[in-house]
């Protein structure tokens, strides 16, 4: 019944990112959206009020409502992902709010990396930018199958129909080149309200949902839900105490898909089999359970099992391989060197290895690969080959987000300098 509630809980939530350049409104966007649909304490919204008044304000600047994010910015203390929460009587939200910097492109890539939904603020006097195609491009390479371009400012270009077909039309044939499913455009105008939570009434001329009737209707795909099994372990519990003497059992969280007790499993890469005897978790014992619950599995025989292995169906079709291609994001200010070795994060291990080639890099202002690089700097987005110093087992990224995907840390500064998409 547990696994039953927790499947419930998920299809409720919504999770986007809300992403673009810097002064496109992003702050105010996120305030309007929580202020018009009833999301704020009483003390908050006071907050609000009497810091915008200090400031001269006549009304309450919603943007304000982000002011910890800039805070940090203005101490130069490294900057993060915020997520805000926020539910209406159809569906609850987290809101993973990325920093509209372009050298802060890695926390955006970190806030996509979660998310079923992404929320692009176009500036409706400038257009899709280079920022813009750069989200774009991220939000697509990280499996994101729905976007929404929010054409903020409206109220600047005189809530001009012409205005927000301009930038729609350049939007979405832009987009075209990505592997989106959905594309939906929508004119607002965060500061005044106008098309956010309500419609307002100065674009009489637009007949589609506001950006609120979007986020509640859109379709959510439970992928880690209907995804194969895959179960990385994290820890082997052995207590070693009189009474659990035998006691053997392994823990980590379920990446995705569901297993039950009875069910026969193969441990990867050393691909021997077993049955699952138990499920343990902390609030007792489970028939079945499913991701992302974290449990313990004890097994019908003795396997030499360790931190690092995925426990898998057996007869699952899984990759276990040493080379692979993978589309990665360059996130160091120092340019990926081919002669260096890196070490890759991949669900619970870590392994030394080698980018031996860039394939292409990606043109961002045309979202098209280019001509091969020798090496790729901050920011961009290429396919390189990957030689690792042992066998990994892989799932294609577009198969699955969480097997799918890893970190590349430099070994020496132990900084995360790249985000890798398995081809």
């Amino acid at each position: 019944m547990k696994v039953g509630r927790f499947e419930f809980d998920r299809v409720d939530l919504l999770r986007f990112v809300a992403a673009g350049s810097v002064d496109d409104g992003k702050s105010t966007l996120i305030g309007r959206l929580l202020h018009d649909s009833q999301a704020l304490l009483e003390d908050q919204l006071r907050a609000v009020e009497q810091a915008s008044r200090k400031r001269g304000a006549a009304a309450p600047d919603l943007s304000l409502l982000t002011d910890g994010l800039l805070a940090e910015r203005e101490q130069g203390i490294t900057i993060d992902v915020a997520y805000r929460h926020f539910a209406t009587a159809r569906r609850r939200f987290i809101i993973a709010d990325a920093p509209g910097h372009e050298q802060y492109t890695r926390n955006m890539a970190t806030a996509a990396s979660t998310a079923s939904l992404a929320v692009i603020l176009i500036d409706a006097r400038k257009g899709p930018t280079g920022q813009t195609r750069r989200h774009a491009c991220i939000a697509s390479l990280l499996g994101i199958p729905r976007v929404i371009a929010a054409v903020n400012k409206m109220d600047l270009v005189g809530y001009a129909r012409d205005a927000f077909e301009t930038v729609r039309d350049s939007f979405t044939q832009g987009a075209a080149a990505l592997a989106f499913r959905e594309i939906a455009c929508v004119p607002l105008s965060a500061l005044e309200g106008d098309m956010v939570v309500k419609r307002g009434d100065r674009m009489p001329w637009y007949e589609g949902p506001t950006l609120l009737e979007l986020l509640e209707n859109v379709a959510v795909d439970d992928v880690y839900r209907r995804a194969d099994f895959r179960f990385p372990v994290q820890w082997v519990c052995r207590p070693g105490i009189p009474d659990h003497h035998d006691f053997r059992a392994y823990a980590g969280r379920i990446e995705s898909g569901a297993v039950g007790v009875g069910e026969r499993i193969a441990v990867l890469p050393s691909g021997r089999t077993s049955t699952i005897r138990r499920i343990l978790t902390f609030d007792g014992e489970l028939s079945r359970a499913a991701a992302p619950q974290s449990v313990m599995l004890l097994l019908e025989d003795e396997l030499d099992v360790s931190r690092g292995d995925m426990i898998v169906k057996a007869g699952a079709d899984v990759r276990v391989a040493s080379v692979c291609e993978a589309d990665l994001c360059w996130l160091a200010e120092r340019p990926l060197d081919l002669r260096r070795q890196y070490l890759v994060k991949h669900t619970t291990q870590t392994v030394k290895i080698a980018v031996t080639g860039v394939r292409y890099r990606i043109d961002l202002g045309s979202l098209r690969p280019t001509d091969a690089a020798a090496q790729l700097r901050m920011n961009d987005i290429g396919r390189v080959a990957i030689r690792a110093q042992r066998p990994l087992v892989l799932d294609r990224y577009a198969r699955n987000r969480s097997t799918g995907s890893f970190i590349v840390i430099d070994p020496i500064s132990n900084e995360t300098v790249g985000a890798g998409m398995v081809a």
